[in-house]
């Protein structure tokens, strides 16, 4: 519910210019644009501090899938605070919520993937995910087995060893990782395959590529595989069909252990609470989630690993020795409240349910943006979209990087009452779960006229000739 509540916009301005250090900050424009403060929400709807409207296309970050301003949430937060709070999970010590959410979980995985641990973000999930596949390596009296393989333009967080894990170029500039634990193969990029090969071709390629790279690291060398089932910040990047299956396949013949970073793609996003074996037919070793676990409510993560796993990291390493990884929000009870009524939303309103009828509208609403000529591919899959700007559709050149069309484009959408995210020459769509197919046509129809609009600002600026 809206309150009737007004701001003082220059001043928050102000005071979160001067004092807030941001994620992703454009340290060239700060000074000048600060932020956007935004202050209510309800629905798939955000008010900015002026109570201007914005269809929320980037549902926060990945995460409010069930929609903003639901009152049975802050219930259940409230609830739980009177309750109690916080106590250590420390020393054998738990909250009624932790243990009910772990139950759950295991309830909606795939496989035997029935143990849970909890954190705050996704970072901290692929942080812990690494750690106790070293351990386990190391249990196993395999401590050569360091090596983790990534993929390029992944992303897996921005702590120190999932920055590592992370193979974005640009989110690498000046920060220093942990990059002698990491291999990184090619991204699987349709869009961007090597000129002549089908996608079946770039798919062995890519299989073909994997293998080399693990024979020439040596597989008593490797820990573990990494992957996103779609990847999220490198570009909504869909895999060739097939690819995970593959990759899992090999990756199991020479024992290397298996990680699906559904941080992005669980709960809901592509129609399923887990999308590894209900869309691309995989049981993975570890899953690590966060971000639609508790739709943004209440910062949550979970590292989720099989009973293979857990009967390794189970055994005390020697007498008297205590399995020492853990923090102090670990299962914070609010946060896991938070988590259990996120979840009871989703299977009694079977939000995924929507997501598999109304994603492939959406899907279908973005395509129709392709006769646009600055559009070269639209892809992704339910509400986990994206949009590559070109400059020319048939050679698939870019436009220079410092034009930053993707954030024209978004400044476009944004003075018309839509947010997108602009990464580089992409824009990124990943609304609340809840959106309705009248209010994807509203997004489709303000998202052209961003386009336009952005087309008509680089012909008359000389930059494009359309």
């Amino acid at each position: 519910m809206l309150r009737n509540v007004e701001f003082d916009t220059k001043d928050l301005w102000e005071k979160d210019r001067d004092h807030v250090i941001h994620p992703w900050t454009d340290f060239s424009q700060w000074q000048e644009k600060g932020s956007e403060v935004m202050a209510q929400a309800e629905g798939v709807y955000v008010f900015d501090t002026d109570g201007n409207r914005f269809i929320d296309g980037i549902g926060g970050l990945w995460c409010v899938n069930i929609g903003y301003g639901r009152e049975e949430m802050a219930d259940a937060v409230a609830e739980q605070i009177r309750m109690i709070p916080y106590y250590s999970p420390f020393h054998h010590l738990t909250t009624p919520p932790a243990a009910l959410l772990a139950d759950k979980l295991a309830e909606l995985t795939p496989g035997t993937l029935n143990h849970t641990f909890f954190g705050t973000g996704g970072s901290m999930a692929n942080d812990t995910a690494i750690r106790f596949v070293h351990y386990y390596w190391n249990m196993k009296g395999q401590p050569t087995r360091k090596k983790i393989i990534s993929r390029v333009d992944a992303y897996h967080g921005s702590t120190y060893l999932a920055a590592a894990l992370t193979g974005i170029a640009a989110d690498r500039i000046c920060f220093d990782q942990a990059d002698e634990l990491m291999e990184h193969v090619s991204c699987p990029y349709p869009y961007r395959r090597p000129e002549g090969m089908t996608e079946e071709e770039f798919c062995d390629h890519l299989i073909d590529e994997l293998k080399d790279r693990i024979e020439t690291v040596g597989a008593e060398n490797i820990a573990a595989f990494i992957a996103e089932p779609i990847m999220g910040a490198g570009g909504v990047v869909v895999p060739p069909e097939g690819y995970h299956k593959r990759t899992l396949d090999l990756c199991h013949a020479y024992d290397i252990l298996y990680i699906s970073d559904e941080v992005v793609t669980a709960f809901g996003r592509l129609g399923h609470f887990f999308a590894s074996e209900d869309v691309f037919g995989i049981t993975p070793d570890i899953i690590t989630s966060a971000k639609g676990i508790s739709s943004g409510y209440q910062p949550l993560s979970a590292t989720i690993i099989n009973e293979k796993m857990y009967d390794v990291l189970s055994k005390p390493q020697e007498e008297g020795a205590l399995f020492t990884h853990g923090f102090t929000y670990s299962g914070h009870p609010v946060c896991c409240a938070a988590g259990l009524k996120n979840i009871e939303i989703m299977e009694k309103e079977d939000i995924p349910g929507h997501v598999r009828k109304v994603g492939p509208y959406f899907e279908k609403k973005l395509a129709e943006l392709s006769d646009l000529p600055l559009v070269g591919e639209v892809r992704g899959k339910c509400f986990m979209m994206c949009i590559e700007n070109v400059a020319n559709k048939e050679t698939k050149e870019l436009l220079p990087p410092e034009v930053d069309v993707g954030h024209r484009i978004a400044d476009h959408a944004q003075k018309r009452g839509l947010i997108v995210r602009p990464l580089g020459h992409l824009n990124v769509m990943s609304p609340p779960l809840i959106l309705t197919e009248a209010q994807i046509d509203e997004f489709a129809s303000v998202l052209r006229q961003a386009i336009e609009a952005t087309q008509d600002d680089l012909v008359r600026e000389g930059i494009w000739n359309g």
